[in-house]
């Protein structure tokens, strides 16, 4: 009978403990991992200083730079088994708003070996009517309803620009057609163990805005001072930025 007892009870137990191992692994999955994605924006080695220093591009061109900013959307992870994560928000990048070079977001626990993100605004949205948060209009991010997003812009004065005031302006976007600048741009992502829900993956990515004018194509600013409408030069100039990104680090703690 004492054996019998011992047996229910042992029955009992490990039935216990699996259902609290169960219930601790649901909550892990639910909780997920605190994905940080950071954006250090640099002409080269340098940082950017707003209005204030020069730079110099592959053609010894001078330039300053007083506005840049891209948006980043549809940001995701891709599992040892191909599976993505799920992720449509767009977010601003602005070299003038520190805090809007950060972006936080929560994923499942997995073994992730590659990041990807959309360098614009997806199609859909540029076509759906007016929108807030980093797609509201009053961002100076948009053109009209028929052109939709700027997807990137960078302006500044340069001695090389024959524009007034010496202005240069490249405001690049279209998102369809033969002319669509939609880059999507992908990372590996070393091994690493099983993420822990409490464990939070931080990516520091680099732009070079070096890259803008001769990473495929040479665009000078003696040449095009100024780009403002979807057409080849935005193509190309988009191919050329979506060039400008590199992975500093990632910190798996």
């Amino acid at each position: 009978m004492m054996k019998h007892n011992l047996k229910i009870f042992s029955g009992i137990y490990f039935l216990f403990t699996f259902l609290i191992v169960l219930s601790n692994t649901a909550l892990s999955q639910q909780k997920g991992i605190n994905l940080k994605v950071i954006f250090e924006n640099k002409v080269k080695s340098d940082s950017i200083i707003l209005y204030d220093s020069i730079y110099t591009n592959p053609f010894g061109e001078k330039y300053s730079i007083n506005k840049f900013r891209y948006y980043i959307s549809n940001v995701r992870l891709v599992n040892n088994q191909g599976v993505f994560t799920k992720n449509t928000a767009s977010f601003l990048i602005d070299e003038a708003d520190p805090q809007s070079k950060e972006i936080n977001l929560k994923v499942p626990m997995g073994h992730y070996k590659r990041l990807y993100f959309l360098l614009g605004v997806d199609s859909s949205k540029n076509v759906s009517g007016a929108q807030d948060g980093a797609l509201d209009p009053t961002k100076d991010m948009f053109w009209t309803w028929n052109t939709g997003y700027v997807m990137a812009k960078l302006e500044g004065i340069s001695t090389s620009s024959s524009l007034v005031n010496n202005k240069y302006e490249y405001h690049i976007g279209g998102f369809e057609g033969k002319y669509n600048v939609l880059k999507e741009i992908s990372f590996d992502l070393p091994e690493a163990d099983d993420l822990k829900p409490i464990n939070q993956l931080t990516i520091l990515i680099t732009a070079d805005v070096n890259e803008w004018w001769n990473a495929v194509h040479e665009i000078k600013i003696i040449q095009h001072a100024a780009i403002n409408s979807p057409g080849a030069l935005a193509l190309a100039m988009s191919d050329n930025y979506s060039k400008m990104f590199r992975i500093k680090k990632i910190i798996i703690n």
